[in-house]
């Protein structure tokens, strides 16, 4: 089984090689991104931004050790303040997205300028690397949230030993993957007041529509054969990494979600559909966007909107 492991992103390309030959190879690339993550460099630090952070390692639900940055919100004197969390998506690390560091067409994704200006704002912020990214331990295969969601719990149970952070007003933000994660996870260590969700995803809505639009028209069957794989190192089948369905166990938090209107890879009624079942879901932005990373771009564009949210949510300095 561990050689069959090993080996099985390599088998697929193989078996198929002389009849699609790049096909396959994107192809071979992307299962092994579902299988073992990525780990894309740290490609920028709080101390370019100037703000006061510091190295974070601490084990999830599960025991996976993970490591990331705990940015002070400005002017810190130590008394406990509300925190914000991010949750980042696949394969990016705590910074965000750096721009061709994979076959999958996209754009950056930066982080650490809402970060900054929700540390501004009186939010201390925690970034942080997922499972299988950046520089946390590995633990594959990559689950589109089921597992990652304990990672998020881990990161939540962190925060709560901090004395400058009040664990009764944590939020979330989460982006594809990531939302996904904060999703499934909140319920299991509330009270997590209020997530923005951005572009979260059933994967039997996601899987088929990336594959087609990475690999054309022979995708949909590639990804059907990745799946099993996929299955066969331990995830979930992708009918169950289904959102809709967990969200009705969000009884005490605010979700906003966030879903680009040319989203190819997502969809508006897969992300709607989600939101139907949030008891306090806000109405669903729909940002202008040509294509997936337009909607991930959302939260940088509006950064007013969102710092609007948290504290509306989850107080001010003193609640």
């Amino acid at each position: 089984m561990t050689s069959f492991r090993r080996l099985a992103p390599f088998v697929l390309g193989l078996s198929l090689g002389a009849a699609v030959g790049p096909t396959v190879y994107r192809a071979a690339q992307a299962q092994r991104l579902m299988l073992f993550g990525m780990r894309q460099p740290l490609w920028r630090y709080p101390a370019d931004l100037r703000l006061t952070a510091e190295d974070v390692e601490f084990p999830s639900q599960d025991g996976v050790t993970l490591r990331g940055w705990f940015i002070h919100r400005v002017n810190d004197d130590g008394t406990p303040a509300p925190a914000v969390v991010f949750v980042h998506g696949w394969p990016w690390n705590r910074c965000g997205n750096r721009a061709g560091a994979t076959v999958l067409p996209d754009h950056t994704v930066d982080f650490l300028e809402p970060a900054s200006a929700l540390s501004n704002a009186g939010f201390h912020v925690l970034l942080f690397d997922l499972r299988n990214h950046g520089l946390s331990d590995a633990s594959p295969p990559v689950t589109f949230g089921v597992h990652e969601a304990r990672d998020v719990i881990g990161a939540v149970t962190m925060l709560r030993t901090r004395k400058d952070v009040d664990g009764a007003r944590i939020g979330l933000i989460g982006y594809s993957m990531g939302a996904n994660a904060a999703l499934r996870a909140a319920p299991d260590c509330a009270p997590i007041r209020s997530i923005v969700a951005v572009q979260p995803t059933s994967a039997n809505v996601f899987a088929p529509n990336a594959a087609r639009d990475v690999l054309g028209p022979a995708g949909p069957t590639l990804i059907r054969m990745g799946g099993l794989i996929h299955r066969a190192f331990g995830a979930p089948p992708f009918a169950a990494i289904a959102p809709a369905a967990w969200t009705p166990r969000l009884q005490d938090t605010d979700v906003l979600y966030i879903q680009g209107a040319g989203d190819r890879w997502g969809s508006l009624a897969d992300v709607e559909a989600m939101a139907a079942n949030t008891p306090r879901a806000r109405p669903v932005i729909v940002a202008p966007s040509s294509e997936r990373y337009g909607g991930y771009l959302y939260v940088v564009e509006h950064q007013a909107e969102i710092i609007a949210f948290f504290r509306e949510t989850l107080g001010g300095e003193s609640g």
